[in-house]
């Protein structure tokens, strides 16, 4: 995406949207996020404009979507996803453990793509691809928390005064 903040009064006049307060800060806040739900964006935009409702943001993407300045994919179970026209295209990579939405290019997508188109005639819309699964992060913290637990078989452990022997004596080591 480019990294220069377009001009939004050009933008929405191109369209042939009037450029409103409302408009214009949801453009930027959409712009910042890169991805964003309703209520994500609401929370944004409403700390510059304190008294927009979250129905002036629901008709403000609604038009918004409808002129081509903002595009959306359900990414998740619920309201949709939000993001500006300024991302390149690209399929959205969604974390079922933290969240995260990721993206790919849509070059990433078009195997499968091609794949459904010939063997069930599906014509797959990229644009709106989301894979789910774990990004990074949450994949290299699985394979660390694996790998911890791994090392602790054959330890010795610490048994608690709940599971202490018959003869009730103090704290002992026992194996797993």
């Amino acid at each position: 995406m480019a990294g220069q903040v377009p001009d939004w009064d050009a933008r929405l006049r191109a369209v042939g949207l009037r450029s409103t307060i409302q408009r214009r800060t949801v453009l930027e806040a959409l712009f910042e996020a890169r991805h964003a739900t309703v209520d994500q964006l609401a929370i944004a935009v409403q700390r510059t404009l304190p008294d927009v409702s979250l129905s002036t943001i629901y008709r403000t993407l609604e038009a918004l979507d409808e002129s081509g300045l903002v595009t959306h994919a359900h990414l998740q179970h619920g309201a949709p996803t939000y993001h500006s026209i300024d991302a390149d295209p690209h399929v959205h990579l969604v974390c079922r453990e933290c969240g995260r939405i990721d993206e790919a290019p849509p070059g990433a997508g078009e195997v499968l793509a091609e794949q459904l188109r010939l063997s069930v005639g599906f014509v797959v819309d990229l644009a709106h691809l989301a894979v789910h699964g774990r990004c990074a992060g949450c994949a290299q913290a699985a394979v660390d928390r694996d790998a911890s637990a791994l090392s602790q078989v054959g330890r010795p452990r610490e048994v608690g005064p709940d599971h202490q022997g018959s003869a009730g004596g103090s704290t002992a080591l026992a194996p797993l």
